[in-house]
């Protein structure tokens, strides 16, 4: 699991490198020993560092440090302002152009807008890559991940005609590359074999058989034979994803079928054998993953029937830990959502774990739910307000068993104004409804749906923030609560880390997520939990 020798051999001076140098700084800081100067020790415990986020108990504390990673990641990675080239400005025009909307001046308007468009479709696919390899689906080694991760941010836009992806450069304008679960699993896996192979001698009677082996898998051909030495997480993730796009589903009305176990540290290829032909997302496909997994728990897959009445589709993956406690629910839509038709046989089977299946009982709700709005959206029946509530997800996150939110929301939502729709549902004027950050701190918002990222502050003087925040709230640098009108709700985490005394801190009625106020005494926190005790186990 460990490989850093991997990475050094990579990436050369990764050792000497500032986040590396910070990570030991901190594991100093936090044991009072230093770290080895030796390159292999000081990169593993910078991997260490993702592990302990990674691992902590804490559900909140978790998410908040991957909230963290995101915001770091975030500022370094996506295209600043000041480089978007102004040939994307002029590809706008050429495009509205093309679809007779005539050619729009480039205004400072219309620059900000497709800059904004750019970084916010860049944040988006930044965060899908972070959100799945910090997700407990993505059980790789860190080195691997690492590797895929930094190769990924170093790629650019997809050329059809050349089959590859361009180098990713401070003027890219391109979002990052797809992320297809299973097309992953496949690279992570052939570069595990070849880490393996690469450390046999020549002669080693394993190592030709291994190379043989995974030559079969890629095919004979001089194209996929360059394929067997290669590193380059580039060439061998996008021969996967050329793989995958030929393939489709048939007949999924028909839901019959069984449900099959793979039972506990049971010989993976079975299961893998069993996936092969289907464009899954499910990174279970991979010879290694199915293997971890398994090697954690059972495996229980339902196939239902193809067009010939054979039960060989693959459908639904349920991945457990141990025998008894469900892990993950997979299906085959996009990003391993569960299809509309395949629910019932879902609902049958949870009823089977007792306490455990109740848990995912509200993920199953929440999927039927959308499945009865999309269809009446989709034969032109309008949406009533609980309807608008719901996929605006006003009242809690709609919870799916994918590992991002189900696109049916977007495809709905995509058509409506937001603005108007919320205006009704909180009994405000449109304009009183916040999409940007800055509309959000005008003085007369209602609500703002997103994220508010005010942790520069170090005075609440002369700030009015938003009646009800959807997302997070973060103030985690400032010291004093004076002058400080929190929001009546807050849909996510309030962050309030920095603060010193609770003195004059009048807490919101609702927080969703957790209360982070590390800054305050345990005398502060206690008196805290006695005035506000719905929110005992919140504060942290």
């Amino acid at each position: 699991m460990e490989n850093p020798k991997f990475l050094k051999q990579k990436y050369g001076n990764l050792h000497k490198s500032p986040e590396v140098q910070s990570a030991a700084e901190r594991t100093e800081k936090r044991t009072g020993e230093s770290v080895s100067e030796n390159p292999e020790v000081r990169i593993q415990n910078y991997l260490n560092r993702f592990n302990e986020i990674l691992n902590r108990t804490d559900k909140e504390d978790r998410q908040q440090g991957i909230e963290a990673l995101k915001k770091v990641l975030t500022k370094e990675l996506v295209i600043k302002a000041e480089n978007v080239p102004y040939r994307a400005f002029e590809l706008e025009q050429d495009i509205a152009e093309q679809w007779g909307r005539g050619r729009p001046a480039i205004t400072e308007k219309f620059k900000q807008e497709k800059i904004k468009q750019i970084q916010e479709d860049q944040k988006e696919s930044l965060h899908t890559w972070i959100d799945y390899l910090t997700s407990p689906d993505a059980m790789y080694p860190d080195w691997a991940k690492y590797w895929a991760f930094r190769s990924m941010a170093q790629m650019g836009g997809y050329s059809k005609k050349d089959k590859k992806f361009g180098t990713r450069k401070k003027d890219t304008v391109h979002a990052f590359p797809t992320l297809n679960a299973g097309c992953l699993a496949d690279t992570i896996g052939h570069i595990q074999q070849h880490v393996e192979i690469a450390g046999l001698s020549e002669d080693d009677p394993q190592r030709i058989d291994k190379e043989h082996a995974l030559m079969e898998e890629l095919g004979h051909n001089e194209e996929t034979r360059t394929l067997l030495t290669t590193e380059n997480f580039a060439k061998i993730y996008t021969h996967y994803l050329e793989q995958f796009g030929g393939l489709t589903w048939e007949n999924l009305e028909n839901i019959k079928g069984y449900w099959k176990k793979y039972e506990h540290k049971s010989d993976p290829q079975e299961l893998v054998d069993s996936l092969k032909g289907y464009p899954l997302e499910w990174c279970t496909r991979n010879i290694s993953t199915a293997r971890t997994h398994l090697e954690g728990g059972d495996f229980y897959v339902y196939y239902s029937q193809n067009n010939d009445g054979e039960a060989v589709v693959p459908r639904l993956a349920m991945r457990m830990r141990g025998t008894n406690t469900i892990a993950e629910v997979r299906g085959i839509e996009k990003d391993q959502n569960i299809d509309q038709y395949i629910q019932p046989v879902l609902d049958e089977k949870l009823s089977e774990f007792g306490s455990e299946g109740e848990r995912y009982l509200k993920k199953s709700e929440d999927m039927k739910r959308m499945t009865d709005i999309t269809q009446r959206y989709r034969t032109g029946q309008a949406l009533t307000s609980d309807d608008l509530r719901f996929l605006y997800e006003i009242d809690g996150n709609i919870q799916g068993f994918g590992y991002k939110a189900d696109p049916r929301i977007k495809e709905i939502l995509d058509g409506r104004n937001m603005k108007e729709d919320l205006g009704v549902l909180f009994n405000c004027r449109p304009d009183q409804i916040a999409i940007t950050q800055e509309e959000a701190l005008s003085g007369d918002c209602v609500y703002y749906r997103g994220d508010l990222d005010l942790s520069n502050l170090t005075s609440a003087e002369g700030l009015t923030l938003p009646q009800s925040i959807g997302g997070y709230l973060y103030l985690s640098n400032l010291t004093s609560a004076e002058g400080l009108t929190l929001p009546q709700s807050i849909g996510g985490y309030l962050e309030l880390r920095g603060l010193t005394s609770a003195e004059g801190l009048t807490l919101p009625q609702s927080i969703e997520g957790g209360l982070f106020l590390n800054g305050l005494t345990s005398a502060d926190k206690e008196m805290l939990r006695q005035k506000y005790p719905q929110y005992v186990d919140k504060i942290k």
